[in-house]
């Protein structure tokens, strides 16, 4: 992909990045929504509790994915750079989920200083898949600072990072696996084993995304008040103790930020798990929760302004930035 295809790209990034920070997510007719419709169908089909019925699934929808991003991909640039880019700008903008998820975080913020917690345990289900009937109005403040930052990865910095990299088949490909990871990579009794290849793809494409959004977290803390020098130390001492191996890393280095301590017993639907500590400091409070979303939000800039620069000045030194398809 030479420069007229990748200039295309990062305008397409950029483009799809103001789209979801005027829109947000579409609130009907996602089509992630449509995705994880099929994927639910071709499950009554797939089903076993075996790790080899869970492949077979996951590789099937996946690929499927990736033919279309393909062959739409080529099909835009065949018709010119304007239509890659816009192909580009629409599933980079149907990929982000980062201005819904401050949106949501806002507005948690919003239920908890009224306090309404009956309110705030109706949105939670919106931001994390916890409880929300066994947390009471500091139990919500946690799950959502720890989903603000975990879904600041997950959900924008890792597409546009995918978008930079691969185009409409990788951003495609990502969305899926993340979709794929929320529906049935639990550790529940049903999913334990059938999610087990859509739970550890999911944690390989982001691994480095997760370490990105370390690094920009840590360069945006002043503008919360916090220290870069504390969101590293507390990523340095404390990620590899969390048993996911990248919203470790995004917690810990948010918490490092903030100024606050994570982590401890989390409850899920189908178990309670008991989570090591992230950061020094007291449990975060209504303030660290609006600071958690203004983070989110610099973070989310700042990626997509890396990623559009990067496709950019990868055209400009005329290498290559994905194969041709």
């Amino acid at each position: 992909m030479f420069a007229p295809t990748c200039l295309g790209r990062a305008g397409g990034i950029a483009a799809g990045y103001l789209a979801d920070l005027a829109l947000g997510d579409p609130r009907r007719g996602h089509p992630v929504a449509g995705f994880g419709a099929v994927a639910a169908r071709l499950e009554r089909h797939t089903y076993a509790d075996d790790r080899l019925a869970g492949v077979f699934h996951t590789a099937v929808l996946l690929g499927a994915l990736a033919a279309t991003g393909a062959v739409s991909e080529y099909a835009a640039r065949r018709r010119g750079p304007v239509w890659g880019a816009a192909i580009t700008a629409a599933t980079t903008f149907v990929a982000l989920g980062g201005t819904s998820l401050t949106r949501t975080g806002a507005r948690m913020a919003e239920l908890l200083s009224a306090d309404d917690v009956d309110g705030a345990r109706r949105l939670l289900p919106s931001l994390c898949g916890r409880d929300p009937a066994a947390l009471d109005a500091d139990g919500l403040i946690r799950a959502s600072v720890e989903s603000v930052a975990e879904n600041t990865s997950d959900a924008q910095v890792a597409p546009l990072l995918w978008a930079a990299v691969g185009g409409v088949p990788a951003i495609l490909v990502y969305r899926g696996a993340n979709t794929l990871d929320a529906m049935i990579g639990h550790r529940s009794p049903r999913y334990r084993r059938f999610g087990w290849a859509a739970a550890r793809l999911d944690d390989a494409l982001n691994v480095a995304a997760a370490r990105l959004t370390g690094l920009v977290v840590a360069v945006c803390a002043p503008l919360v008040g916090g220290s870069p020098a504390d969101a590293v130390l507390a990523w340095r001492r404390d990620a590899g103790r969390h048993p996911s191996p990248n919203a470790g890393v995004v917690e810990a280095s948010f918490a490092g930020a903030l100024g606050v301590r994570l982590g401890g017993p989390t409850q899920y639907a189908h178990q309670l798990e008991i989570r090591p500590t992230l950061g020094d400091g007291p449990a975060p409070d209504l303030a660290d929760l609006r600071r958690a979303v203004r983070l989110s939000r610099a973070v989310q800039f700042v990626s997509a302004a890396l990623a559009t620069v990067a496709v950019s000045a990868a055209c400009r030194s005329g290498r290559r930035v994905s194969p041709r398809w």
